[in-house]
């Protein structure tokens, strides 16, 4: 069984969920856990002083010897152990390099609290920065590599999404610290104001339009039918609610644009996530998650029954009814912030330096409007936090579209993966380099090898190691 379904691989079957797959785990690439004490804030000498918190990082030094590189993944939004086990690349290419492998946490996501419980309260959420985040790094590289007597020491940053937009930057800021970057799905030139903003959501409907043209006009089709039904009043909503068996009421204006979101929502991380295989990075999918939500459209008795069963993908078909009220909340990031802590730190980080894309329009993608542009996010983080956002420092602070001063980059985009329009299609200089992955979802190239992985990325990984290679060697 597993046989055939790697010889079909490349014209898999729409809604063929593959069981068969190398699964990867944590035991697969055990690491060591250890902290370090770091400056809450590294820039105002006065605020707290010499007051540190726990670091945390993982690590492995099992390959290492003196005088190799260290491989360094810049920590993103959550807790490190995600990102460890979902970036088997590197693990898998430390050994041919005998490099030591370090994770070093994000400051206000998982265990890195610099104040604990109360880390997300005033005054002590304005320390989460990423310039803060990004200091904390070069200080501990720094004294990684005094401690591991191994300053000469080649130091090779990676990271995907906005971890790739912190690796990319780590070299732009400290190339004194940072030699060379793998900058995974990193949308970067979105950050800069005069930047691409409104192309996330075309590219999640091309993805799904490309699978089915059918399954895109259903999709389009139960949007319309959703909002026509909510005009009606309640008994209009209750027939939404009824369909998809959401285990609220809807209510009012307010609950009716969540439910909008957390189906949009849904399309995101399908589109996003769309691997050839079961993966559980982010949430659980199955394989290629793209085919099988539009085989669920296709198959269903009625649209809304069809674009809920899609949902149902990410959030999980065999519960009795579904939460979306704890399944989605809607925050300063319209690709979601997810749920709990980490999507406090990520809401609030997309509040000040961080620009994300606009909403929906259904005219250039197949979504319901659910408008979101600057002077919206003005007013959202004003309410939510009493803040006012900066939109240009990004682009001021972070070289905006004018990079070509920097050096020692990959910037890799998969063709799958929303997130390539605010990227780096095409090389900036000689040693700013773009690799496209062909067939490749959100930073698909940092994943374990894979026996379904299409050639595109195989590809890819195999120029990433030629480049850093070169680098160590130079």
């Amino acid at each position: 069984m597993c046989s055939e379904l790697l010889e079909m691989a490349g014209t898999l079957m729409i809604g063929c969920v593959v069981l068969c797959t190398v699964g990867v785990s944590l035991a697969d690439y055990p690491y060591k856990e250890a902290y370090v004490d770091q400056y809450v804030d590294h820039f105002n000498f006065l605020s707290y002083g010499d007051k540190t918190f726990k670091h945390r990082y993982l690590y492995q030094d099992k390959y290492w010897v003196k005088g190799a590189p260290i491989f360094f993944y810049a920590g993103n939004e959550g807790s490190i152990e995600g990102f460890w086990e979902a970036t088997g690349f590197v693990h898998e290419i430390a050994p041919q390099f005998q490099a030591y492998v370090v994770f070093p946490e994000h400051r206000y996501y998982g265990k890195s609290l610099p104040f604990g419980n109360s880390s997300f309260s005033q005054p002590y959420l304005g320390l989460l920065t990423v310039e803060q985040a990004m200091a904390d790094y070069a200080v501990f590289l720094t004294d990684l590599k005094q401690k591991l007597n191994a300053t000469d020491s080649k130091v090779i940053a990676f990271g995907g999404s906005y971890g790739g937009m912190l690796a990319a930057y780590m070299r732009f800021k400290y190339p004194n610290i940072v030699d060379g970057a793998l900058a995974a799905s990193a949308p970067i030139f979105m950050q800069d104001p005069s930047g691409p903003h409104k192309f996330f959501f075309s590219h999640v409907t091309k993805d799904f339009r490309d699978v089915s043209e059918k399954c895109y006009d259903l999709v389009k089709l139960a949007f319309r039918q959703m909002n026509d039904l909510a005009a009606r009043g309640q008994s209009g909503l209750d027939e939404v609610a009824s369909k998809f068996q959401l285990c609220d009421k809807l209510t009012d204006a307010a609950s009716y644009s969540q439910l909008l979101g957390w189906a949009r929502n849904a399309f995101v991380m399908m589109a996003m996530l769309d691997y050839p295989y079961p993966a559980s990075f982010m949430a659980q999918m199955p394989a290629f998650p793209v085919k099988v939500a539009c085989q669920k459209i296709l198959e269903a008795s009625d649209p809304l029954k069809g674009l809920a069963a899609a949902a149902g993908v990410l959030y999980n078909t065999s519960v009795p009814c579904y939460d979306f009220k704890s399944e989605y909340i809607p925050c300063a990031d319209p690709t979601g912030c997810g749920i709990g802590p980490d999507a406090i730190a990520w809401d609030y980080q997309a509040c000040t330096e961080l620009a994300l894309p606009d909403g929906s329009n259904n005219v250039t993608d197949m979504f319901p409007v659910i408008p979101w542009n600057l002077e919206l996010k003005k007013e959202y983080c004003q309410k939510t936090y009493g803040i006012t956002t900066r939109n240009n420092w990004a682009g001021i602070e972070f070289l905006g579209l004018k990079i070509s001063s920097s050096s020692n980059i990959i910037f890799s985009n998969g063709n799958l993966d929303p997130w390539q329009g605010g990227g780096i299609s095409s090389n900036i200089s000689d040693s700013i380099i773009a690799v496209s992955v062909i067939g490749g979802a959100h930073h698909l190239d940092l994943r374990a090898s894979n026996p379904l992985d299409p050639p595109g990325v195989i590809q890819a990984r195999e120029q990433e190691k030629r480049i850093i290679s070169s680098w160590i060697k130079s």
